[in-house]
C-alpha cells in the first residue's frame, strides 16, 4: 500500500487502485484529527461517546482531503449482516442512514464512506462498468459472505463480472491478535472449511486465531474475484495509527474510509 500525507492526516492507498485515474480513495489512519483521548485524533465515529462537534470537524477534514463535499457523501449504518445499499445521487438522504454493510454506485461523483476499528473495509472497482464498492466486513459479515454478497449486488444492478472487479482488503485486527472463543471457531469452520489457513495457534499457543484476510480472500475469489491486494496492516499491533475495538478494550474511535468515482478522469 501506498502512505500518504496530507496536511496532517495520514492515509493509506492500494497500489492497484491507485493505478486507475477514474477513482480516488483513501484508508485513513487515527492522524491528524481533532478529537480528545481515547479517540484521538481523526475519529468519524459518531456513536462512540466523541464530542459531536469535534466529530464533525474530522469528517470534514476527511472529506476535504479526498476533494469530496458533504452533499455527496454516502453512508449505511453498519450491522454486521450482508445487506448491500444502491447508492444514488437522486435518492434521498435519510438520518440516521440505512442499514446496510455494503454500498455500490456508478455515479459520478458520489463519494462512499464506513467507519472501521479491527473489522475488514473491502473496496471494490470495476474499471469495465465504472463501479464502486465499499464493504464492511467484521467476523460475522465475513463468514455470511459480506464480501460476495457486494460483488453479486454489482453484477446485478450494474452488470459487473467478478472477473472484472479490482478488490482491496484493507488494514484490520490481523491474525496475529484476533483470538476468539470455540463459538466463532465452529462458524468459521462450518463456513469455511476445516483448515487451519483461516483458523489457526496463535503465537503464544493458547487458544484459536481468525484470520479475516485469508477468510476474506478465499470467499472473494469462490465468488470469481481474481485481483485482490491485501493490506496485511493490523490495527491492533497498530494503534498508534489505527483504532482498534480488541487492543483498546472497546474505548475507542474509528477510521474512516473514502471511495469515489471522480468527477474529471
Amino acid at each position: 500500500m501506498h502512505r500518504v500525507i496530507h496536511n496532517d492526516l495520514v492515509f493509506y492507498q492500494f497500489e492497484t487502485l491507485t493505478g486507475y485515474s477514474e477513482i480516488t480513495h483513501g484508508l485513513f489512519t487515527r492522524l491528524g484529527g481533532v478529537s480528545d483521548a481515547p479517540f484521538d485524533t481523526l475519529n468519524v465515529g459518531s456513536t462512540v461517546g466523541d464530542d459531536p462537534v469535534c466529530v464533525r470537524t474530522n469528517r470534514e477534514r476527511m472529506i476535504l482531503a479526498m476533494s469530496c463535499v458533504e452533499a455527496d457523501t454516502r453512508t449505511t449504518w453498519q450491522v454486521h449482516g450482508t445487506d448491500i445499499l444502491v447508492a444514488r445521487r437522486s435518492d434521498s438522504i435519510h438520518w440516521p442512514p440505512p442499514q446496510a454493510d455494503g454500498i455500490i454506485t456508478a455515479d459520478v461523483g458520489l463519494s462512499l464512506v464506513m467507519r472501521f476499528a479491527d473489522c475488514v473495509p473491502l473496496l471494490f472497482f470495476d474499471p469495465a462498468r465504472q463501479v464502486v464498492g465499499l464493504c464492511h466486513a467484521g467476523w460475522r459479515g465475513t463468514l455470511l459472505g459480506a464480501g460476495p454478497a457486494t460483488i453479486e449486488k454489482m453484477g446485478e444492478i450494474y452488470g459487473c463480472r467478478p472477473q472484472d472487479i479490482m478488490a482491496g482488503i484493507g488494514p484490520s485486527i490481523g491474525p496475529c491478535c484476533y483470538e476468539v472463543g470455540r463459538e466463532v471457531t465452529s462458524q468459521a469452520q462450518e463456513a469455511l472449511g476445516i483448515s487451519d489457513r483461516f483458523v489457526r495457534s496463535p503465537s503464544n499457543g493458547y487458544g484459536k486465531c481468525l484470520d479475516l484476510w485469508a477468510a476474506n480472500e478465499h470467499v472473494l475469489r469462490l465468488a470469481g474475484v481474481e485481483h485482490i491486494e491485501v493490506a496485511g496492516i493490523c490495527t491492533a499491533c497498530n494503534t498508534h495509527e489505527f483504532y482498534s475495538h480488541r487492543a483498546e478494550k472497546g474505548r475507542t474511535g474509528r477510521f474512516g474510509v473514502v471511495l469515489k468515482l471522480k468527477e474529471n478522469n
